[in-house]
């Protein structure tokens, strides 16, 4: 099991990585995907893309320990909810995730950073924290 934690641990971390540094480059890409989210073939395929791999996710990896392997299992969770939440009630949940943009942006993207660098130390083995 400690192999997909470590796997997990640097897919997430580099994924954190990457999409902070696309969206601070490129801010105006997030107002783009929320425009997309109108579309309602684009929230479909968003939504099973999401449940595909937070389910994915949840069944290689489900471990509520302590430390960075909680953080992935988080992300799993996450994932899978947030889904389901674009796949049931889209309108409602595109809403929450504009405010959520509006009013956290920066916030957000500091700790999309943060939690990538933490998980890529994890994954690596190079302990930062």
């Amino acid at each position: 099991m400690e192999h997909i934690s470590l796997f997990l641990a640097k897919f997430w971390g580099w994924y954190l990585i990457i999409f902070f540094f696309i969206l601070s480059f490129n801010p105006k890409r997030i107002v783009q995907i929320i425009k997309d989210l109108e579309d309602q073939k684009f929230t479909i395929l968003i939504s099973f893309l999401s449940i595909i791999i937070g389910l994915l996710n949840i069944l290689f990896h489900n471990l509520w320990k302590g430390d960075y392997r909680l953080i992935i299992t988080i992300i799993g969770w996450f994932a899978l909810l947030n889904g389901l939440a674009l796949f049931i009630f889209p309108k409602n949940t595109i809403s929450w995730i504009n405010y959520m943009n509006i009013k956290f942006v920066q916030i957000l993207y500091i700790l999309l950073f943060f939690i990538g660098v933490f998980l890529l130390s994890m994954g690596y083995g190079i302990i930062f924290f």
